[in-house]
């Protein structure tokens, strides 16, 4: 077994020189390549911080958007085409300093490459060339899901949560303040889910088996406990600021904010054994654990009995946004009108006739006949007696003398009876 573990390294050594080599004579990238391969070689040891930061400075935004796709395009590839743990492993780290410590290019390319190729998805990721590479791999494969579940969550929230600069609390106020305090209900509800399936990938993220005591996998675990300090702190605003809200809500939101509330609780205590778990590793001597604080249990029943009792929509005003009305024609019409305020002559003028005709006041009109539905073109319509409308004087001429002797024609028209 020792000798075919030296004859891997060797063979390991040989492919990185080789691809070293290559990289100086054929690539336009020459540097980038060098450090790259450089910083994910198979020497069971952390990446070297000066090949980082070479990849660093070819990944801000100065440089042309095509060599940071080109960066990644190199990592993704050198991460589909390993079976070696530590090459694997040490690519992760790579990538997850640059979305740490680099410009907020690379993660912003690497969203877009990730749309396109499932660059994380490292489910199939195994190396079975010893028990060790074996349970390694398996640490590999969770690490891969948490970045993985990192980006999902910049792609929610808009923000990195371990990017965000946390202002220093006002006198009074909790130490504990994060971004998640300020938000609405609508914003808490879609954030906080997202904030709480990335701290379970975290959690999933406790080594197993030979793993445990691996340099390299503790080097990134240390990096993967740095972030679930703010992540922490940024559920545990935003149940402070749900729990404030909660009673405010309509039902169908007062469901999905209790879901939030007990899935809270029950993150503390697997997180506090997470933590146990690191504390007992040599790279928690210089971290300092915050007090985990589990959700009160006993206001559960208090927002269960909400719900029950709880609208299922949301009161809107009582007025409406337009309000149309209906206002009847008042006063007569306009030929009545002008009939009306005629003066009544007094005295007809030598040599006129004057006809003088009285207009029959309009009757009601007729009550609503239900049509027989046999008859849709109304064939059966029976019209009035022609003579009836004539005797009505249904179109009256009257000629009304106006002053200096002119005469106006005035058609008076009435209603069919």
């Amino acid at each position: 077994m020792g000798t075919l573990q030296t004859w891997r390294k060797a063979y390991g050594a040989l492919k990185d020189t080789t691809k070293v080599g290559l990289a100086h004579v054929n690539s336009d990238y020459a540097d980038l390549d060098v450090a790259i391969v450089k910083a994910t070689n198979h020497v069971e040891c952390p990446p070297k911080d000066r090949h980082l930061r070479k990849i660093f400075v070819a990944t801000t935004a100065i440089q042309p958007r095509a060599d940071v796709a080109y960066c990644i395009h190199v990592l993704a590839r050198r991460l589909a085409k390993t079976h070696n743990w530590t090459v694997a492993l040490k690519t992760l780290i790579v990538i997850h300093r640059a979305l740490r410590e680099g410009d907020p290019t690379f993660r912003e390319e690497l969203l877009n490459f990730s749309q396109r190729a499932p660059i994380l998805q490292l489910s199939n990721f195994k190396d079975d060339s010893s028990p060790i590479a074996w349970d390694c791999s398996a640490w590999v494969r969770t690490y891969a899901l948490f970045l993985e579940e990192r980006l999902e969550c910049f792609r929610i929230l808009k923000y990195d949560v371990e990017a965000e600069l946390l202002p220093r609390p006002a006198q009074g106020q909790d130490k504990e303040y994060s971004r998640t305090r300020e938000l609405d209900s609508e914003e808490l509800l879609e954030q906080l889910p997202a904030l709480q399936q990335l701290l379970y990938r975290l959690i999933g993220c406790r080594p197993e088996g030979a793993a445990i005591g691996n340099y390299v996998i503790q080097y990134a675990l240390a990096l993967v406990l740095k972030e679930s300090f703010k992540i922490y702190c940024a559920i545990n605003g935003g149940i402070i600021n749900l729990v404030d809200k909660f009673f405010e809500m309509p039902r169908h939101e007062a469901v999905k904010a209790l879901d939030v509330y007990k899935r809270a609780g029950q993150q503390a205590n697997s997180l506090s054994d997470f933590y146990e778990v690191c504390k007992g590793l040599e790279l928690a001597r210089n971290f300092q654990f915050p007090a985990l604080r589990e959700p009160p249990q006993s206001f559960l029943t208090t927002m269960e009995e909400y719900i029950r009792e709880a609208p299922s929509v949301v009161i809107v005003p009582t007025e409406p946004l337009l309000q149309l009305t209906y206002r009847p024609e008042e006063g007569p019409s306009e030929d009545t009108k002008l009939s009306n305020d005629e003066p009544e002559p007094s005295a007809p003028a030598d040599g006129v006739a004057v006809s003088s005709v009285e207009t029959a006041p309009p009757s009601p009109p007729p009550p609503q006949t239900n049509v027989d539905t046999g008859d849709l073109l109304g064939l059966n319509y029976s019209a009035p007696d022609a003579l009836a409308i004539e005797e009505s004087n249904a179109l009256a001429l009257a000629i009304v003398p106006i002053d200096s002797g002119k005469l106006h024609f005035l058609f008076l028209i009435s209603f069919f009876p």
